[in-house]
């Protein structure tokens, strides 16, 4: 009986050193191939989502510290649109501080190229590595936003790189709804909005929030021996609105702040380089978000 138990405890025995052998010879094989592919995946699957998440963060940094407006109009759109949003305020924040951030015009008009080669890059599927490209890709990807937009703002802004003085409203008209409508047209995609009554809304707003734009930076152009002081147009833009289809309204949300910059200015009797004009007004989240919930502008 012991040695019947000793044979099959033998034979188990071999049987198992056999198993191991196989096992030393054929497995490390394969884990050498399997492996490192998976970990080669899952890091790169990794390295991918921080990498989007960097861009993402870049993208809300930026739109938060310089335009603050917009970030917090941004806030308020539906999440499908939320982050091409901020992509898109990011890309108009990039263009609109190279005039003021170079001592060159030669070096304005650099940067102005690059981003025209890299807006044609985006639509090859090929964008640099740059935080603001790659969330601009992305939101072309996924809202199939027009090219021609694009190339618009930066056409314009590169010509303002002249430096000089708007001689007629005509000319700041145009340079607002060049680079202010442009944007709000491509908001208007990513909200997934193609109707003639909200891009003609959206032409009256992007004139509106430019030339208010220039009245709430006129000490700073003061400062240069430049000040812009058009009113006439401000307020055409409401006209529309009973045409606007209810899915656009978040796109111009941000006329509530170029209304109530509006009605600090008359309560100041028009003094643009009145001290109050400078300082954000705190109520502004609780308009845009009551505005928002009631679907107005």
């Amino acid at each position: 009986m012991a040695s019947g138990i000793s044979a099959k405890h033998g034979l188990l025995t071999t049987k198992c050193s056999v198993f191991r052998s196989l096992q030393r010879k054929i497995l490390p094989h394969a884990i050498c191939i399997q492996r490192p592919t998976e970990v080669k995946c899952l890091r790169a699957s990794t390295n991918s989502t921080i990498e989007s998440q960097h861009n993402e963060k870049y993208c809300i940094d930026i739109v938060r510290s310089r335009d603050y407006d917009g970030f917090v109009s941004s806030l308020l759109l539906p999440e499908d649109a939320r982050r091409s949003s901020l992509a898109l305020r990011a890309f108009n924040v990039e263009l609109a501080q190279v005039k003021d951030s170079v001592s060159q015009k030669t070096i304005g008009l650099m940067r102005m190229q690059f981003w025209k080669t890299t807006v044609e890059e985006i639509y090859r599927d090929d964008p640099p590595v740059q935080p603001v490209s790659a969330e601009l890709w992305r939101a072309v990807k996924k809202h199939y936003l027009t090219k021609r937009w694009m190339l618009r703002i930066i056409s314009e802004r590169e010509k303002d790189m002249e430096d000089r003085a708007y001689r007629n409203l005509q000319e700041l008209e145009a340079y607002s709804d060049n680079t202010q409508s442009s944007l709000l047209y491509l908001l208007l995609e990513s909200l997934g909005v193609k109707d003639v009554h909200a891009d003609h809304a959206a032409s009256h707003i992007g004139k509106a929030q430019g030339i208010v734009m220039c009245l709430r930076a006129t000490p700073y152009n003061s400062s240069r021996r430049k000040v812009y002081l058009p009113m006439d147009i401000c307020m055409l833009a409401r006209s529309f609105s009973k045409n606007i289809p209810a899915s656009a309204f978040p796109a111009f949300l941000q006329t509530v702040v170029l209304e109530d910059y509006l009605q600090r200015v008359r309560r100041v009797d028009f003094d643009v380089f009145h001290p109050s004009l400078q300082k954000r007004n705190p109520l502004i989240p609780i308009q845009l978000y009551i505005r928002s919930w009631k679907k107005t502008y």
